[in-house]
């Protein structure tokens, strides 16, 4: 369930760069109710993309943008209340991890989702029903 955050350079801290997508892959599994789950723990994985400043834009114009993009198959964060408990926990993470002058309404966060048996991993394809099976099986 790849993560990829893409900031503008001197937005996310230093540590920030190195931290962040460890708690967001954190956050999405907890938001997912599988914490200590070693399958889908073993499936988050993520990018974090710092760009030039200049490469950055909202609205049409140039601004310090930092977006978190989460693709998930469609059976995660299956409800409104767990996609919200992931997107308030990604954005204050998003906030502990930015310089200070970093506005909240420049913390752009959105999850996609792949359609049933649109998601694989090596040449594995997985359906809704196989994932499930795959977590079950994990949790025991």
């Amino acid at each position: 369930m790849p993560i990829t955050v893409t900031a503008p350079e001197g937005v996310l801290t230093e540590a920030g760069e190195r931290e962040i997508l460890p708690r967001l892959s954190d956050a999405l599994i907890d938001a997912s109710g599988a914490t200590g789950n070693s399958f889908l723990t073993s499936i988050v994985g993520g990018t974090v993309h710092v760009l030039p400043s200049r490469h950055i834009y909202a609205g049409g114009a140039n601004r310090p943008v930092v977006m978190v993009e989460l693709k998930l198959p469609n059976i995660g964060l299956g409800s409104v209340e767990a996609r919200k408990a992931f997107i308030t926990t990604a954005a204050g993470i998003v906030a502990d991890l930015c310089v200070p002058e970093h506005k909240p309404e420049n913390t752009w966060i959105n999850i996609v989702n792949a359609p049933d048996g649109g998601w694989g991993i090596g040449d594995r394809q997985y359906t809704s029903d196989a994932l499930v099976a795959a977590v079950t099986a994990a949790a025991h």
